[in-house]
């Protein structure tokens, strides 16, 4: 990879202020998102042949390649010195674009997520497919990280992660963990995932479950034994379901969700808020998974999970209102503020007695 001394500056000045992202737009200043907001940080604004030059000589050869014959690419990154960096080089209006995160240093704890302590049951799961769902920067892989430390703290397991890049570096601890980069250890997920099956995985986790087989493959692997950890993109416990489902042709929809019901162990959707006391704080729903649900799952009743997590809170469920709720207790959010992420607004006040 040749390396950009423009570039280079970009990134050192994202990590100095702490930011998530650097996105370089055409016919704007490069700018960084700081807290989940925008922040431009340059001196003129960009052309795409520009961001082009900047960004295209530090991708893998597989993503410069799929660059060239696609226009879009997704690469990591190590800037010596700098950090470690998630690429997406694209095309909008007919020029270059690019988004690039920050990857951490650090793999996170799970108490130092402020994720509800009843997340912490999943790490214990010996099997199953366990879905962490949640728009684009939303945390989503993270919460998975910070459950991989989790198990390899405790747990001598073999763990095997296929990412596209890998974000979190993990080192052995009790477990042994296996890393595969898409685009560089393999060709694509699928491929990736077949291949860990006859590696003896007991913990698999797929950064992200973007194409039918891939889902099939991952669900299949959560009903042989496996314990399958995942993100998608997705808004709510229900809406994950339908994710998948509706991923397939319709004559094979009715045999994914007969499949899923029997492999999935639990299903997370999150959010990040800002919160009053600077930064951003997690709120999710959580359902673990039991028979009502699995009944539910199967016969495409999806408007009845909700209810299912209200019904299983003594197995580790928790509602977003409650998941508010307790943001507002801790100082972080304004009742006025909570009412607005809420789904059910009835059920946060009752939890907080507003009249």
């Amino acid at each position: 990879m040749a390396e950009n001394e423009k570039l280079r500056e970009l990134l050192t000045e994202l990590a100095r202020r702490g930011a998530s992202d650097l996105l370089l737009v055409g016919g704007v200043e490069a700018s960084v998102r700081h807290n989940g907001e925008v922040e431009k940080i340059g001196d003129h604004p960009l052309t795409g042949a520009e961001i082009e030059e900047l960004v295209e000589g530090v991708l893998s050869p597989v993503a410069a390649e799929q660059y060239r014959k696609t226009q879009i690419a997704d690469s990591s990154y190590r800037a010596a010195g700098v950090g470690r960096f998630r690429i997406n080089l694209h095309r909008e209006r007919g020029q270059a674009a690019a988004a690039i995160r920050a990857l951490p240093v650090k793999v996170p704890a799970l108490e130092e997520l402020g994720l509800p302590p009843e997340v912490s049951h999943l790490a214990g799961l010996r099997r199953g497919l366990v879905l962490v769902g949640g728009a684009a920067g939303a945390g989503k892989s993270t919460t998975l990280a910070a459950l991989v430390n989790e198990i390899n703290k405790h747990d001598a397991r073999h763990i095997l992660t296929i990412e596209d890049p890998v974000e979190y570096e993990h080192q052995h601890g009790r477990s042994v963990i296996e890393q595969v980069e898409v685009g560089t250890d393999a060709p694509d997920f699928p491929t990736a995932l077949r291949a860990a099956l006859r590696q003896a995985p007991d913990v698999l986790v797929v950064g992200e479950m973007r194409d039918p087989e891939s889902m099939a493959i991952a669900v299949s692997a959560a009903e042989t034994g496996h314990l399958v950890l995942s993100t998608l993109h997705t808004t709510d416990v229900a809406s994950a379901v339908s994710r998948i489902s509706d991923s397939f042709p319709a004559e094979r929809q009715n045999t994914i969700r007969q499949e899923l019901s029997m492999a999935v162990s639990a299903i997370v959707t999150q959010m990040l808020l800002p919160s009053r006391k600077g930064g951003r704080v997690p709120a999710l729903e959580m359902l673990m998974v039991g028979y009502g649900a699995r009944q539910h799952i199967r016969r495409n009743a999806l408007q009845h999970l909700h209810q299912e997590i209200t019904m299983t809170k003594g197995k580790g469920s928790i509602t977003l209102e409650e998941s508010l709720a307790r943001l507002v207790r801790q100082g972080h959010l304004e009742k006025d503020e909570a009412l607005e992420y809420a789904v059910h607004p009835d059920d946060l006040k009752s939890l907080l007695r507003i009249a």
